[in-house]
């Protein structure tokens, strides 16, 4: 898997991530991963969703991974949940 068979989910509409997957799809991946941390992970799942119902029906979710990750902030260390979602044909 390339390293631009990624999407990482933000602060942006859900819509502006479900076409940069299907744009993916479109270009020739077999697998696309959304991968998003902290408040951003339900967008992520919503991503993965809307993606799979409404744009690729012949794509399933292959995997979930679920993982903290340790940010160093001006507070100190911080823990924020991530997720990744591997989307594919």
């Amino acid at each position: 898997m390339a390293q631009e068979d990624v999407v990482f989910v933000g602060n942006k509409p859900v819509m502006n991530y479900v076409l940069a997957v299907v744009t993916q799809f479109n270009s020739g991946a077999e697998d696309v991963r959304i991968m998003a941390r902290g408040r951003a992970i339900s967008r992520a799942v919503d991503v993965a969703e809307v993606s799979r119902s409404r744009f690729l029906p012949n794509v399933s979710v292959k995997g979930i991974s679920i993982s903290t990750e340790v940010l160093n902030t001006d507070r100190g260390d911080t823990n924020v949940s991530a997720i990744e979602i591997t989307i594919g044909k």
